[in-house]
C-alpha cells in the first residue's frame, strides 16, 4: 500500500509542478466552461490556460481523473484533521472564530 500511495503522490506532485497553481486554477475554471460536449474542447482549454499545448492539457486532465479515481477507490487516505480549541481571544494562528451569538448577529445584518 505504501508504494502505491507514494506513486500516487509522485504523479500528483508531478502534475502540479507541470501546472503551477495559477495555471491549474485557469484550467479548473476553463473545465467548468468547456464541458465534454463542447466542440474543440481541448483547444479551448489550452487557449484558456495559456502556454500549454493541447497534448499537455489532455495529459493534465487524465492525471486529475486518475487522481480522483484513486481517491474514490479509497487508495488515498483522508488527512487526519485534528480539533483545535479556540483561545480566549478567539483566534488561533491568525484565524478568527466567532461564537454562536456573534455568528447570528452577523447573519442577521445581511
Amino acid at each position: 500500500m505504501e508504494s502505491a500511495l507514494s506513486s500516487i503522490f509522485e504523479v500528483h506532485f508531478a502534475a502540479h509542478s507541470f501546472f503551477p497553481f495559477r495555471k491549474n486554477k485557469k484550467f479548473e475554471n476553463a473545465l467548468a466552461i468547456y464541458d465534454k460536449d463542447t466542440p474543440d474542447r481541448w483547444q479551448n482549454l489550452a487557449r484558456a490556460v495559456g502556454g500549454k499545448t493541447v497534448e499537455e492539457v489532455k495529459r493534465h486532465y487524465e492525471m486529475l481523473v486518475d487522481d480522483l479515481k484513486q481517491i474514490e477507490e479509497g487508495r488515498v487516505p483522508l488527512p487526519n484533521y485534528r480539533k483545535v480549541a479556540a483561545t480566549e481571544a478567539g483566534s488561533i494562528r491568525g484565524y478568527s472564530y466567532m461564537n454562536e451569538e456573534q455568528r447570528m448577529k452577523v447573519l442577521s445584518l445581511r
